[in-house]
């Protein structure tokens, strides 16, 4: 009796975004159920896997292999590539895709662009954040950005989305241009007053919640002094600040292990004080009520390293709603040889 190997389909950017865009929430929903899953234990999340290039230092490709229960139950890979380059020749820096594998055959079913996916998680993961840890003491009125690409765009997005508004927005960014063009598509929301900062000090002083979206590969937030009014930080690109801003702060990360790797500004705390004490718990500690939120008494950090089960999650959501509209772009004869002894014609 020969098994079922299901058939591959590769699912295009544009499908992705039609799933995605425009139902915030129910991503959010969405990611909120993952990382309960994860912390009930019923995911596999090894380690990320970074190539890097001694001819392009700034460039890197991750492999992030993951598998994940719950109701989502999909194997698979995220590939997704950073090339810092890319901005200056105008076109995105980051490009992925996702491989989902059936759990019963460990046959591949799916290939999907997955720079949306990642962006939509990401916002996600910090759009829930965000509610998360203000539950107890009010949302914050005043937003930083510092830096403004992609991610950033999508962190509103998603805070917008799940009902966030500010009396403030401050902006910051090493290019002008793009703080400006930043700031410009902002303004066309309305109803928020929008400040473009020249200083990084700036941004921050005049921000009770500060959004680190950069493509940082080291500490470049060294001074304590500018967080003295305590504000909760959406750390998203988990290398901006120097270790003792870590351990002035409270700091709630979404896995210890993951977080602690690869010289983020969580693992230089570490390798600093030689342990683990500065952090908090994580985000599934605060959802369940094992650890606290944002109390005002000193900043929090929240940084995510991004959990590959997190776009394993979406990944799974756009295959199946787009195979129920019966859009799956399927490539016929894709598996070519099925017989374990071969044929003979």
């Amino acid at each position: 009796m020969q098994g079922h190997v299901p058939p591959f389909a590769v699912i295009s950017g544009a499908q992705v975004d039609g799933v995605l865009t425009g139902h915030e929430q129910q991503v959010t929903k969405l990611i909120e159920a993952a990382y309960r899953t994860h912390g009930q234990g019923d995911t596999v999340n090894p380690p990320s896997y970074f190539l890097r290039f001694p001819d392009r230092p700034s460039a890197r490709i991750i492999a992030l292999p993951a598998s994940i229960g719950g109701e989502t139950q999909v194997d698979g890979l995220k590939w997704i590539s950073s090339f810092p380059e890319n901005v200056a020749a105008g076109i995105p820096r980051a490009s992925a895709v996702l491989l989902l594998n059936d759990q019963d055959t460990g046959y591949p079913i799916a290939c999907l662009e997955s720079s949306i996916i990642s962006a939509a998680r990401t916002a996600a993961s910090a759009a829930l954040a965000a509610d998360v840890l203000t539950r107890e003491h009010g949302r914050p009125r005043r937003i930083g950005f510092f830096g403004v690409g992609l991610i950033a765009r999508y962190v509103h997005t998603y805070l917008a989305a799940n009902g966030w508004t500010f009396d403030e927005v401050g902006v910051h960014d090493l290019a002008p241009e793009h703080a400006a063009g930043f700031a410009g598509y902002l303004s066309g929301d309305g109803g928020e007053k929008v400040t473009i900062h020249d200083r990084a000090e700036d941004l921050i002083r005049e921000s009770d919640l500060v959004v680190f979206a950069t493509v940082a590969g080291a500490p470049h937030v060294t001074d304590p002094a500018w967080f003295a009014h305590n504000p909760l930080v959406l750390h998203v690109s988990l290398r901006d600040l120097s270790p003792e801003i870590v351990l002035a702060s409270a700091n709630i990360v979404d896995d210890v292990e993951h977080c602690l790797k690869a010289n983020t500004s969580p693992h230089l705390a570490e390798q600093l004080t030689g342990n683990r004490d500065f952090v908090h718990g994580t985000l599934y500690d605060v959802l369940t009520g094992r650890a606290p939120g944002h109390d005002g008494s000193r900043p929090l950090v929240f940084s995510p390293f991004g959990l590959g089960v997190l776009d394993l999650a979406l990944g799974k959501h756009v295959y199946d709603q787009v195979a129920t509209a019966g859009e799956l772009m399927v490539v016929p004869g894709f598996f070519h040889e099925l017989s374990r002894y071969g044929s003979r014609g």
